[in-house]
């Protein structure tokens, strides 16, 4: 076989392998120490969102107009990112996880509330 045939056969085995990857997928939060505001979220794929949200802030570039603005005043150092709860996959080859990810932000937004005032940055 020729080197060529042997790269496009190990990439795409490389694709199928990614395809089958399962990212840690579940709640996560963006506080603000200073002022106690949050923003909460869900995502199928944590680790790249919370990277996007940071990148995203530390370049003035995140749609959240409030969280960007208190980003720029408080600095990096006054932020916590962090996963909340993580979702368990399934046994089941396909499953939407939409609907469960959305039921535990709601319980997310209900636990943090509980804890004292919390005020929301909004999408």
């Amino acid at each position: 076989m020729e080197v060529g045939k042997k790269i496009a056969n190990r990439q795409r085995e490389l694709k199928e392998i990614y395809k089958e990857m399962k990212t840690p997928m579940g709640v996560f939060s963006i506080r603000n120490r200073i002022n106690n505001r949050a923003f909460v979220d869900v995502n199928k794929d944590m680790k790249s969102i919370i990277n996007r949200y940071r990148f995203q802030l530390e370049m003035g570039m995140n749609p959240i107009k409030e969280l960007q603005q208190d980003w720029k005043e408080y600095g990096s150092e006054a932020f916590d990112f962090e996963v909340l709860e993580e979702l368990k996959y399934d046994e089941k080859e396909e499953t939407d996880y939409s609907e469960e990810l959305e039921i535990m932000k709601m319980i997310w937004l209900e636990k943090l509330s509980k804890d004292g005032p919390i005020e929301l940055y909004r999408k």
